[in-house]
């Protein structure tokens, strides 16, 4: 392992993280490496390369669950154009329902319902739950035990979040759901959230 050089090292680094198809945490790139590299030097050596990639297209990003590499979100306009592949759209309901999850969590349906002041559809969480953005992470100890709901590493990776903590203050969020109230349904590519 001594003959790797950090210039090899980074560079199967490159092929490791430009190859995978999900995100990578320090522990799986060590395994690159017989684990003969400590998780300190693995960073530095990422941020080295996040450095080198500065400048193109593409960047290395740290999220909850690991490192990958993504489009940056200027290109996306013209990445849009090999594809007629629409983004989804989000309904005022859902977005709201996320927001407070997002926000709250855990929280039962019934709380979700008592903030919004109208009930929750059941379509809106199974939209939630199939995006992987929501799960249910327990019961509360009351009559009738309602799921708890929280959000996922899913999540966190989809808004570029390492995490919770760097969610926008809930003023911002308000500002997004007034918005929507004008367009009725909040475009995907507005929350800017990634699809990778």
């Amino acid at each position: 392992m001594n003959s790797l050089t950090p210039e090899k090292t980074k560079q199967i680094l490159e092929a490791a993280l430009l190859t995978a198809q999900e995100t990578l945490p320090v522990s799986e790139l060590r395994k690159l490496f017989n684990q003969e590299l400590s998780a300190t030097v693995l960073s530095n050596l990422l941020e080295e390369i996040r450095q080198k990639w500065s400048d193109s297209g593409v960047e290395l990003v740290t999220v909850a669950s690991g490192w990958r590499f993504q489009t940056k979100a200027e290109m996306q306009p013209y990445l849009d154009r090999l594809t007629t592949q629409k983004a989804p759209r989000y309904s005022r309901a859902v977005l709201e329902t996320l927001a407070i999850i997002a926000y709250r969590q855990p929280v039962t349906r019934g709380d979700i319902e008592e903030i919004r002041g109208v009930s929750v559809s059941s379509s809106v969480l199974k939209t939630l739950t199939a995006r992987g953005w929501i799960e249910a992470v327990g019961h509360r100890n009351v009559p009738g035990k309602p799921a708890l709901f929280a959000t996922t590493p899913q999540f966190l990776d989809d808004l570029n979040l390492r995490s919770l903590e760097e969610l926008p203050p809930l003023e911002e969020m308000k500002s997004l759901v007034e918005a929507s109230d004008k367009n009725q349904d909040l475009p995907f590519e507005e929350l800017e959230i990634s699809d990778r």
